[in-house]
């Protein structure tokens, strides 16, 4: 335990406390026991069983999420983070627990190199690091999710959700007034004292963005994270990049 404990703080900070054969690596968590806290309320309405199942942790940070899919029987798990720091936490957390995972230095912009797509997709704490997040959400429609996607997002602003509609008059302004339209925050500089924080979504906006990624939302378990299946798109043309000509 005591050279466990040794490597556990070479490793340097860590942000996902796992718990490594009685070693929690982040006790002093400002949120708590994180992210074990948070998995608690949604951990039921992923499958239990993933066995011969594929899963791909996008933002892995240091394996949290990718060890508990293999716990579940998941047979190949990838997780990607483009923080070295993390991955070689990541990595250590799996040798000690004899999990076989695979980790890679890889952005979210870059999935489809990986040429395979994946039963079971995790993309929690990303998309409000993301100078395009819609992009993102597109790139994994598009090229890694197969069935499920596990998705969590900061929110600010409102929780309520405001249904839209399939057009507006031009001179409808008033909607962009309202509380609950889709909105996105755009953070300038920093936000928590994380240069990072790009884009916070309120819930209308964050429902609104998977469903126009062609996510179909089918649980909501808690506060920040969605269980999504790949759905169909609703018009492929508004995703093009360019004006077709």
């Amino acid at each position: 335990m005591e050279q466990i404990r040794e490597d556990v703080s070479k490793l340097g900070k860590w942000f996902h406390n796992i718990d490594l054969k009685g070693v929690k690596t982040a006790p002093d968590h400002f949120l708590g026991d994180y992210p074990n806290i948070k998995f608690k309320n949604f951990a039921d309405a992923i499958p239990q069983d993933l066995t011969g199942k594929s899963v791909l942790d996008i933002g892995c940070n240091a394996g949290f999420y990718s060890i508990e899919m293999k716990k579940r029987g998941a047979e190949r798990v990838l997780g990607i983070d483009s923080d070295e720091v993390y991955l070689a936490q990541a990595r250590y957390a799996a040798q000690v627990l004899g999990a076989d995972i695979e980790f890679r230095n890889m952005s979210v912009y870059d999935v489809a190199s990986l040429g395979e797509k994946f039963d079971v997709v995790i993309f929690m704490g990303v998309l409000y690091h993301l100078r395009h997040p819609l992009l993102a959400l597109d790139l994994l429609y598009d090229n890694v999710v197969k069935d499920l996607l596990i998705f969590q997002s900061m929110q600010r602003g409102s929780d309520k959700v405001q249904p839209v509609e399939a057009d507006y008059d031009f001179w409808n302004t008033e909607i962009f007034e309202g509380r609950d339209f889709p909105k996105m925050f755009f953070i300038e500089h920093r936000y928590s004292e994380d240069p990072t924080n790009w884009w916070i979504p309120n819930r209308s906006g964050m429902e609104a963005m998977l469903r126009s990624a062609g996510f179909d939302i089918i649980e909501h378990p808690e506060l920040e994270v969605y269980i999504c299946r790949r759905g169909s798109l609703i018009d492929d043309q508004t995703r093009a990049v360019y004006p077709k000509k």
